[in-house]
Formats: C-alpha cells, structure tokens, sequence
C-alpha cells in the first residue's frame, strides 16, 4: 500500500504575494488587483509582508505541542463542547460521507471580548476551553489570533477593493466575527493506511477565508484547475491564504474555492496553524450586494451563520445526533 500522491508545484503555479502595500497603504490597489486576479484561479495564494512576528509564530508551536502531547485524561477535560471549542480528538471529523475519518487532532477557539467572555448568540460561538494544565497557552493562542485576524482582515479590505467596491464592504459586520482558529496536529501516517487515508480527506474550507501557517514538513495538496493534485509546500516568511466557500458564495463563483488534502508521509509530526476568518453570524451572503440588484445568482442569499451550521453538522460527527 502506499499513500495518495501530488506533483510537485510549478514556479507562479501558487502566487506569492507581498501584502506589505496594502497594510502600510502605500499601494493597497496593485496589491488588490494582484489578490482578484489569484482568486479567481486556483484560489489559493502565498502571502509575504503578513506582519505576524516569528516569536508569535514560534510560541504558539510550542503551546500547541505541548497540548497534543499532553496525557490524554488531560485532553479529555477540554473535549470540544457543543458550541465547537476545545480539543477534538482523532476520528471526530470526516469531510466526506464516504471517507475515512480523519487522521488529525485538532484545538479550537476563538473570539472572547477584553473581560475574556464570548456570547453565546449562535450555536458556533461559546465560551473558549482554556486547559488548566497548560496556564500559558490562552495567552500565547490569543495573541496568535489577534495577529491572524488582523492579516485577514488586511486580505478582505483587498479583496473588496479588487471588486471595485468599498474597502470595507466585507467588513462592515465583522465586529463580532464568528472567526475561529486551531491548532492541528498531523501524526505521521503510515503508508499501510493506504491511498484513501489522510490526514485531512479532501474538502474545500466552509467559511470566507482561511489564512494558514504552515511548518516545514510538507504534505498539502491541493487540486489545480484540471483536476490534477499538486504540492503546497511551505514557503520561509509566508502564509498560505485561501477563498472559501462563503467567499466563492459571496462572489457567485468568480473567486475559486478549492478542494484540498493534507497527507503527512514525512515520518514527522506536523503542526498547522489555521484561522478562519467569518464576519458576524447574521451577515448576509448576497452577490446582489457585489455585483448589483440586477444579478442573477447561481444560489439563493443565506446568513453566514446558517451556511456554517449545516457545514459543520455534515463534518463533525459530535455535532450529528444518533
């Protein structure tokens, strides 16, 4: 038996882009223009200039490492709660109905306000389960998201503005975002598993946008235009950003949500660090409100709250009652 494969990437087949114009503002339109024109081919792009420090990078690795390789009664007293934070284990996703469950574990949390309190508005948002065993991880995980959510937020003013449309338009409910982030840890897999097993089975992301850091053990692949899988390698100094299904929704196809796998065959740990970047629960997904009243569009108008809870209800086997 052996493992699912990918062809190595071609030089531009992925852009790289430097976003340093666009957060500093001093040419934020070439930028936008370079954004829409990668959008709406494989959908997935390399950001350089994303401003995260490295010692943020660097400790939230640390942090998470220290979680997944904690005993696992510990793990335990942070399993994921209905409101889809803390610790999911191995075999508590499957991103197709006819798959295997994934090989991954993961950690999850997301937006608390200054006093540390998140409201409880919508069955994705709840209260964070910081594990007490590790006492410096809510901060080092919260730092981390702050600094994500900021990139994100960066990538969506440029998206807007490579849509000719305010540089807030997709910003303009976003002050209680139902944006999680996550830890993700990639055992290395073994080559018996066989062809049809990954780490995390092919899927595109639910939400808008995903901005992923990536370490440098390999094992992304993502599916070009034709059809074909490609390697994603990670790229020193940059993130790996890609449109979701919301996003792709949002634009009624013009931006490109992709299917994509991770298949660990290195022999080593791997450790992702993942945001995904979602407005407030109630934001309206319409691309009248891009393209005009005029537009026709291929699916009907849905809230992004909606939209996420049946994506993640066909996902995530604790959210499906027997």
């Amino acid at each position: 038996m052996t493992y699912a494969t990918a062809r190595k990437t071609l030089a531009e087949e992925i852009p790289v882009i430097d976003i340093t114009p666009l957060r500093d503002g001093s040419d934020p339109v070439s930028v936008a223009r370079a954004l829409h024109a990668a959008s709406q081919g494989l959908g997935f792009i390399y950001v350089r200039g994303h401003g995260i420090p490295e010692k943020t990078i660097s400790d939230a690795r640390a942090a998470a490492y220290a979680l997944f390789l904690a005993d696992p009664a510990e793990k335990e007293s942070i399993r994921v709660s209905d409101r889809h934070r803390g610790w999911l284990g191995r075999g508590g996703a499957k991103m197709q109905d006819d798959a295997k469950v994934d090989l991954k574990e993961s950690f999850i949390w997301g937006f608390e306000d200054a006093s540390g309190k998140t409201p409880e508005d919508h069955p994705l948002r709840g209260q964070n389960r910081w594990p007490g065993f590790l006492p410096g991880l809510k901060e080092v995980a919260m730092d981390y998201f702050h600094q994500a959510h900021g990139v994100a937020h960066h990538l969506m003013r440029g998206f807007a503005l490579g849509l000719d449309l305010p540089d807030d338009f997709f910003l303009r409910s976003a002050d209680r975002p139902l944006s999680r982030c996550s830890f993700v840890y990639y055992p290395p897999q073994e080559a018996g598993l066989g062809a049809d097993q990954f780490g995390v089975g092919p899927h595109t992301d639910f939400g808008v946008l995903t901005v992923l850091c990536q370490d440098d053990v390999g094992g992304l692949q993502v599916q070009d235009t034709s059809g074909e899988w490609i390697e994603a390698p990670s790229i020193p100094g940059t993130l790996l950003v890609n449109v979701a299904d919301l996003l792709s929704r949002w634009t009624d196809g013009a931006y490109k949500s992709t299917l994509h796998r991770v298949v660990n065959s290195s022999g080593r740990e791997r450790m992702s660090l993942v945001l995904a970047f979602d407005p407030n629960p109630e934001t309206l997904i319409d691309p009248r409100d891009v393209f005009g009243p005029d537009h026709v569009s291929a699916e009907p108008p849905i809230t992004c709250g909606d939209y996420l809870v049946w994506r993640f209800g066909k996902a995530f086997a604790y959210r499906r009652k027997e």
